[in-house]
């Protein structure tokens, strides 16, 4: 019979048992190896398992348990004993975070009263009794002293956890014996401690010195909050050694230029130039202020390995650079093959106020383990200042902690006493070997305080006085951390006032590099995969040809329609598959969807990765893309842009979380690590990007101009008019045409299948590289006339400005210049009733083509009037935009003017029949039948 520690001793209760056989029956896995051997030897057994797990065992036990006292207790009471000891542990494990000592502040902590040995009937004559401790770290029988001892020391002391609300029995069990163990302890060399101290003075130094040398300025200092130093130096070291060769960093303001300076690598002498502001013309119409930028250079660890490290740029903004960090190591990953997320990770440094407080936060995790969106587990950091600029956390959460909303992931919380700097170094290496076992996220919450107010010009004793005067008594860490070292006599005071020196003496020395007048700031260059691209304005050369050999279309048109041998297609499919057949024949022309795939498959083949995510992209909000197919009899799936050829390059077409802002980030961060890719993110419908603005206003459309960042990511808006109501009508394309420069932004309204098809390609090949923005069609996917031929995507590529071909040698009474849907409804009109009309369709709203359609223009009589004709009121849209840029003479030519809807605060009516009625008279004032 195998032996199982304390049942001979009846030290195990008959519930616990029951409970351990009740997983085992559910699946064995969830219980030790002993005890499965144990129940597999009992069912061997003729006459098998007996009918209650209880009776097995009566004959194992005396009747009696030999205790500590030589006293004995019937097995009743022993079990019952023991009982209440297994609950005892249990609890410590959910709630010892309650009572743990994490708070530098030493504010008390009631204590609950399940973590008291008399709440579950133990009392002082029970603490030298042995106890089966068979689920608890150490031997297998402990005294309750020892036990209580031991949980307190791992649950209770510079480090507490939350982990019992992880569904996962193996991952619950693997924390507990790591920490259990250790009891949370990190034994430490003399090297490592000296390290730690190393890492201290220099973040405690760099403080000091920028207060000193540049009183009064906006540093958002870390003072208070100096162990982020060794932590994250910690963390590079111990990822390097688990094959970790990049590191992408996020965080706020706060300890930014500390992290810069100490982690990154950024020469202090470019920091302190950015102090000094004397160089205005660098910074002309752009730039942004110093706690802002981010930086990447090479980590060299103790070890000689090299680890690549970028810290994102980041607005004011907080965390809205998390997904975009994310991003950012996805395409990393990526690029280097990194399927299984080990070369790769993310470090996301947080506050306390707004971890809890933006929900961009809860976004962000929800990306965690789906799969187009998981790096394999992010280091998340919580700077606990327990104050939000002058808000106290009562004021500011409904949660006990600031990272409760992490809970919602199957992951660990951990929190650390940032005033013990030895605990902090105990879980970044828990928090890593985490990471690295299961590949998920985990959270270090990480207790502070904050030295100053929100920034150095600020006064916190105005809010809060009483604590202010606790802080300003207080030393620092690096101080108590080295008087901790003196008393283990691991250093000397010399020792430690030389390092001081030191770093002191190289400040110094970095400051007056920085004020000298032949000073030169390191110049900003792209990474190295940016090499070959440029932004800035757009040149002649930057066009390029996008249209591809006709036998080509046709071949990979065919392929299109290909499923492998027993395949059940929908039956509605079926028809849309011999739709694109008669395409490739050339029987039938293109309709949208089959345009977009042939630019996604063409661009694979020839080498670009595919990247598009959205609320339901893969079949298409309007049912139009179908990108994948589901078998009706098993449901897998097949999609045919995946299978074109074993040369093509990577196409990944994903149904994203009810997201926008999150997943924007994301694409927006993925694209800044992939330049050649072509990454989109669509709508479901283009109102609801508006979700997303921050990230498109501090992001995509402004990083160049702040941060010299060049992103090519492509969103896909469904706009247009169709009687849906206000928040399905319009993807606020003002806005866009707003934050445009002439340099940042393309925003076009394609109009046929030929044009969305040459647009794409040209966004992927062309090395000129800024964000695209595309109005995409709803009811165009299916109207008759909004087609195009396999030549007009053979030849050209894609036009600015589509001129009025059927006016060729006429003179029109009127030219009308419009955008997207709008143009087949005029085009309705006029062929009906007033052929004198000419319609052209600009294509490209920003940057404006000036010269194309002054050149489409030119045919037209001077005086003839132009009218833009769209169906947004006259404050949405382009008319504010093009009316400001050409006034009332179009070119000095042509009289111009607008028919719009009248200006409105809503986008479009929520009555279909108003709609329509809007519309009616939208065309009689468009051909003046008034």
């Amino acid at each position: 019979m195998p032996t199982i520690p304390g049942l001979e001793l009846g030290l195990l209760s008959s519930e616990y048992v029951e409970q351990v056989y009740a997983l085992y029956q559910e699946n064995p896995a969830q219980v030790s190896a002993e005890w499965q051997d144990f129940f597999r030897v009992l069912q061997d057994k003729p006459g098998g398992m007996p009918p209650a797990p209880v009776a097995i065992l009566q004959p194992l036990r005396s009747g009696v348990s030999t205790v500590a006292d030589n006293r004995t207790l019937d097995s009743h009471t022993q079990g019952r004993l023991q009982e209440s000891v297994d609950l005892l542990i249990r609890n410590y494990r959910v709630r010892g975070h309650l009572i743990a000592k994490v708070d530098p502040l030493g504010i008390p902590r009631p204590m609950p009263p399940e973590l008291e040995p008399k709440f579950w009937g133990l009392s002082e004559t029970d603490f030298d009794r042995q106890f089966s401790t068979y689920t608890f770290a150490g031997s297998n029988t402990q005294t309750l002293r020892d036990i209580m001892d031991r949980l307190r020391n791992t649950y209770c002391g510079s480090i507490s956890a939350q982990f019992m609300h992880i569904d996962e029995l193996e991952v619950r069990e693997w924390l507990q014996r790591r920490m259990e163990e250790s009891q949370n302890r990190l034994k430490l060399s003399r090297d490592e401690q000296i390290r730690i101290l190393t890492r201290l003075t220099d973040a405690v130094i760099f403080e000091e010195f920028i207060r000193r040398k540049f009183v009064g300025a906006k540093s958002f200092s870390l003072e208070g909050a100096e162990s982020l130093i060794p932590l994250l130096d910690l963390a590079i070291e111990k990822a390097a050694t688990q094959g970790t060769e990049s590191i992408v960093m996020a965080m706020a303001h706060r300890g930014r230029l500390n992290v810069l300076a100490n982690i990154i690598g950024k020469s202090p002498q470019d920091i302190f130039r950015e102090f000094e502001d004397i160089d205005p013309e660098l910074y002309r119409g752009g730039g942004d202020v110093k706690y802002h930028l981010g930086y990447y250079n090479d980590y060299v660890t103790s070890t000689g390995q090299k680890v690549h490290l970028s810290l994102c740029f980041n607005p004011s903004h907080l965390e809205f650079v998390n997904p975009v960090a994310l991003g950012l190591t996805r395409a990393k990953q990526d690029r280097s093959a990194d399927f299984n997320h080990e070369q790769s990770m993310a470090i996301l440094i947080h506050g306390d106020a707004a971890f809890i407080g933006e929900g961009i936060v809860q976004e962000t995790l929800n990306l965690s383990q789906l799969p187009g969106y998981s790096v394999g587990g992010t280091v998340h950091v919580v700077i606990n200042n327990q104050i939000g600029f002058t808000t106290p956390p009562e004021q500011s959460r409904s949660t006990t902690y600031a990272t409760d909303i992490a809970k919602m992931l199957q992951i660990p919380i951990f929190h650390v006493n940032g005033e013990q700097p030895e605990a902090v170094a105990q879980v970044i290496s828990l928090a890593l070997d985490f990471r690295a076992t299961y590949h998920r996220d985990v959270v270090i919450d990480m207790y502070c305080y904050r030295r100053w107010g929100h920034n150095e010009g600020d006064e916190p004793a105005f809010t809060q006085p009483l604590l202010c005067q606790w802080i300003e008594n207080h030393k620092s860490v690096r101080d108590a951390y080295m008087e901790h070292l003196l008393a283990l006599g691991e250093v000397t005071q010399a020792e430690g006032d030389e390092i001081a020196a030191h770093r002191r003496e190289s400040l110094e020395y970095a400051l007056s590099l920085a004020r000298r007048e032949d000073f030169i700031p390191r110049p900003k260059v792209l990474g190295d995969v940016w090499k070959g691209y440029h932004g800035g304005p757009e040149r002649m050369e930057d066009d390029v040809e996008t249209g591809i050999a006709l036998p080509r279309l046709t071949s990979l048109l065919h392929r299109l329609t290909e499923l492998p041998d027993n395949f059940h297609l929908h039956h509605k499919l079926k028809r849309m598959l011999e739709g694109r057949r008669q395409m490739a024949a050339g029987i039938q022309p293109l309709d949208w969807s089959a345009a977009e795939a042939l630019a996604y498959a063409s661009l694979s083949m020839d080498g670009y990765r595919i990247r598009l995510s959205g609320q339901d992209s893969i079949r298409g909000t309007f049912s139009h893309r179908h990108s994948a197919f589901y078998d009706t009899e098993d449901g897998h799936s097949y999609f045919p842009l995946k299978n074109l050829s074993t040369e093509q390059m990577t196409v990944e077409i994903y149904n994203s979380p009810l997201s926008e802002a999150g997943v924007l980030g994301f694409e927006y961060g993925y694209s800044l690590g992939y330049p050649d890719a072509l990454v989109l993110w669509e709508a479901q419908f283009g109102d609801f990007a508006n979700v997303a603005q921050v990230i498109i206003d501090q992001f995509i459309v402004s990083a160049e101009e702040k941060w010299r960042h060049l992103s090519g990511v492509v969103l896909l808006l469904p706009h247009g008019f169709e009687g849906q109501g206000p928040e399905h009508s319009s993807a606020r394309v003002e806005r866009f045409l707003r934050l445009g420069n002439d340099e940042n932004v393309q925003v076009v309204v394609p109009s046929t299948p030929a044009q969305f098809f040459h647009v794409l390609r040209r966004q992927a090949i062309r090395r000129w590289k800024k964000p695209l923005v595309v109005l995409t069609p709803k009811s165009l996917l299916r109207h008759p006339a909004c087609v195009s031929s396999l030549e007009d995507l053979a030849r050209g590529r894609f036009q600015r400005v589509i001129s009025d071909t059927t006016m060729k040698g006429k003179q029109p009474s009127r030219v009308l210049l419009c955008s997207g849907k709008v143009y087949y409804e005029l085009l309705e009109v006029r062929n009906q009733r007033h052929p004198d009309v000419a319609i052209l369709r600009l294509e490209q709203l920003h940057p404006l083509p000036q010269s194309q359609l002054k050149a489409a223009l030119e045919q037209f009589a001077d005086g003839t009037p132009v009218i833009w004709v769209q169906e947004e009121p006259g404050n949405m849209l382009a008319w504010y935009s093009l009316k400001i840029k050409f006034g009332d003479l179009l070119f000095g030519r042509f009289p111009f003017s607008e028919v719009t809807r009248a200006e409105s605060a809503t986008p479009a009516t929520g009555s279909a029949c108003c709609y329509r009625l809007e519309q009616k008279e939208l065309y009689a004032h468009a051909f003046d039948e008034h």
